[in-house]
């Protein structure tokens, strides 16, 4: 029997493509609750939220609330690459990371 202490952490790998989708999605997801919220919040209230969100950042200037719809789905498929890619190389870089068995 082998009595090694074992840490499961050592040997956990992720799988690239999988955390990058998980990564995309929910970088989708928030970007429909955004879209969502512009839609059903009035103008004042939206700023007074977003500048609150970026910690007193003013959102005012680039706060636009009438988008058109090839813009919006440009920006969700621009969103679901970065989310992709962000989340593929984080995976990666914790694979790199990991010790080899010994």
């Amino acid at each position: 029997m082998d009595n090694k202490p074992t840490n499961a952490f050592t040997s956990l790998r992720l799988s690239p493509i999988r955390l990058g989708l998980s990564f995309g999605a929910t970088g989708v997801v928030f970007y429909l609750a955004c879209m969502l919220t512009m839609a059903i919040v009035p103008h004042a209230q939206a700023l007074v939220l977003y500048n609150s969100m970026l910690h007193g950042f003013d959102v005012t200037p680039i706060l636009r609330t009438s988008v058109p719809i090839g813009e919006a789905a440009l920006g969700l498929i621009a969103t679901f690459i970065g989310g992709g890619l962000a989340g593929s190389l984080i995976a990666g870089f914790h694979n790199l990371g990991l010790r080899k068995p010994a």
